[in-house]
């Protein structure tokens, strides 16, 4: 396996995984976590909108025959999927939000700036949208918009501006030294970082599909299961933290409301109350680890 899971154990702790129960790996990957849901006896229902990984997770899972069962399709449709394959309730959901070490390492995905590739992106080739698309055809004020929510750039006017006077782009390397030439280096962190962020998220709507996926995960975990996500940046930290904050209050109407008229209840209870962070010895042994952050809520 060439991708290390990250807070593994802390993982599989939070899951309070236990044997013949079912649990759903929505990032499946090379199925890294699986591994370990299945060595602990539980039953696994792996996702991923990657192909490839599907193909890798089948080879590395298939001594566990009929104890895993993997699907290649985005987490979008996690309820679907599962009430589908007759693989409901379950008693946890795991997300792992990161990037495959593989994903990253491929010379025709176009997620790193480290090796010049095609400006692609997207998680599931099928897909229709490229991050070519988005730099070579979409006007300028909506490419900011998307560096500014996606990635959290201050400068994405300046980056905007400067890749649409710059077109046709075909290539990671072109559109890395376009970025860099428009605001300079600023520190330790590569000048294209964050709008190599923004554009993966935006060709493979990760936020809104996230958002929908947490939903669903509600839906299917019967009560006392377990929903861990771990995410690796904060606008989907965030995302997580609030949808937890308000699943788990029964009362959403604004403060000065007399009498509640949301008619919201609780449907979780946090688990964590500060987020689970990998610990120094991990981060040693896998320095990508390092942004990883995990939160935890129980169904109730």
């Amino acid at each position: 396996m060439n991708h290390k899971p990250v807070l593994l154990k802390e993982s599989i702790g939070a899951l309070q995984v236990k044997p013949d129960l079912r649990y759903v790996d929505c990032t499946v990957g090379e199925g890294g976590h699986a591994t370990a849901v299945l060595e602990h006896g539980g039953r696994v229902l792996g996702i991923d909108a990657d192909p490839r990984a599907i193909e890798t997770a089948h080879d590395n899972l298939k001594s566990y025959g009929d104890k895993a069962i993997l699907i290649n399709d985005n987490f979008a449709n996690l309820e679907a999927l599962c009430r589908r394959a007759d693989f409901f309730p379950v008693s946890g959901v795991l997300f792992d939000l990161g990037m495959s070490s593989v994903q990253l390492g491929d010379a025709n995905r176009g997620f790193s700036f480290q090796q010049d590739a095609p400006l692609d992106m997207r998680f599931d080739p099928g897909q229709q949208l490229t991050a070519d698309t988005i730099v070579n055809t979409y006007q300028e004020k909506e490419i900011a918009r998307i560096l500014r929510e996606y990635g959290e750039e201050r400068k994405s006017g300046a980056i905007a501006r400067s890749i649409v006077a710059n077109r046709p782009l075909s290539s990671t390397l072109q559109l890395a030294a376009v970025v860099s030439k428009a605001i300079g280096r600023r520190g330790k962190i590569h000048p294209a970082t964050r709008t190599f962020q923004a554009l993966r998220i935006a060709v493979n709507q990760e936020l809104e599909r996230l958002k929908a996926a947490l939903r669903q995960a509600i839906n299917i975990i019967e009560a006392g299961g377990r929903l861990a996500v771990i995410s690796f940046h904060s606008l989907e930290d965030r995302l997580v933290k609030e949808f937890f904050r308000m699943e788990s209050q029964d009362c959403l109407c604004p403060a000065n409301t007399p009498v509640c008229v949301c008619g919201h209840r609780a449907t979780i209870k946090l688990i964590t109350k500060k987020v689970i962070k990998p610990s120094p010895e991990e981060i040693a042994g896998n320095p990508r680890s390092r942004s990883a952050r995990m939160r935890v809520a129980e169904r109730i």
